[in-house]
């Protein structure tokens, strides 16, 4: 089962205050195991007028709301261009994928120009964000028994070890199937029948889960050390200098365009790879 993204999402943001430079879908959409019932997470960059900088009434960093539309539930959330920028010079795996999402609901030559530049952006140190994110994915697991959470520890677990080997950022876990245990792409298919539903009564057991997940973070562990990723970032004074074109509105490139909404774009390209699965 495919589930694909509602195409108002474009009006969505083109409603937003602030000019929106980009926005992608993340979460269970991108990281390939939505449920009938899941909601949507939009995640994105504004940018915040130059009078809500430097006067005495400043804009909002960050921007961040939830409702529902024809019984979709959509999250919300968008950081301002030059706290994004911050983010994206860290180690932090979640920017890095909302970024490169392929999943692109709003675009702009600002977006391009990012994407050209994040792989000098990535650093042997996002394993950090991985292995972090999957330690508490799975003690939640452990505790709740709920499918979702074990997806997420494998899907970050694979994705970090992706990124240390190859440079490359998958967030979506069934491109890494074959780099993870045989029974994952049943879970997945049982996790996209409810979003919070338990595991099923005949998946792995528990002994066999455990082990897998130590082996898998040993492996991620081992691959952060050799992996051939700098230690820092060095797009920093790149993206420092993009900052200060958008802030003093200069052009951003010979093909700087205003909003574009590619929604329908990828909704026509999803459902012609789900007719033809």
């Amino acid at each position: 089962m495919t589930v694909i993204p509602p195409a108002w999402l474009a009006e969505v943001c083109a409603e937003e205050p602030y000019p929106l430079l980009f926005a992608t879908i993340s979460g269970a959409h991108l990281y390939g195991f939505p449920s009938r019932d899941s909601d949507v997470d939009l995640r994105g960059t504004h940018a915040l007028p130059v009078e809500e900088i430097v006067g005495l009434r400043t804009g909002e960093e960050t921007i961040s709301r939830s409702w529902e539309r024809d019984g979709v539930e959509v999250d919300l959330v968008t950081h301002d261009l030059v706290k994004f920028c911050r983010l994206l010079l860290t180690r932090n795996g979640y920017v890095m994928e909302q970024l490169l999402s392929p999943l692109v609901v709003a675009s702009s030559a600002v977006h391009e120009e990012l994407v050209a530049l994040a792989p000098a952006c990535l650093t042997r140190h996002h394993a950090h964000h991985y292995l972090g994110f999957a330690r508490t994915q799975w003690r939640l697991f452990e505790r709740i028994g709920e499918l979702k959470p074990l997806l997420y520890t494998f899907r970050v677990l694979l994705t970090g070890l992706r990124l240390m080997r190859s440079g490359e950022v998958v967030a979506d876990l069934t491109r890494l199937f074959p780099e993870g245990p045989p029974y994952l792409p049943d879970l997945v298919e049982a996790k996209r029948s409810a979003e919070h539903g338990p595991l099923p009564g005949d998946g792995p057991d528990p002994v066999r889960l455990a082990h897998d997940v130590r082996a898998l973070t040993a492996s991620l562990e081992e691959a952060r050390e050799t992996s051939e990723l700098p230690d820092a970032a060095t797009a920093g004074a790149a993206v420092h200098d993009l900052v200060v074109r958008v802030r003093l509105g200069q052009p951003i490139s010979s093909s700087a365009r205003p909003f574009v909404s590619r929604m329908q774009r990828t909704t026509n390209t999803a459902d012609s790879a789900a007719k033809n699965a």
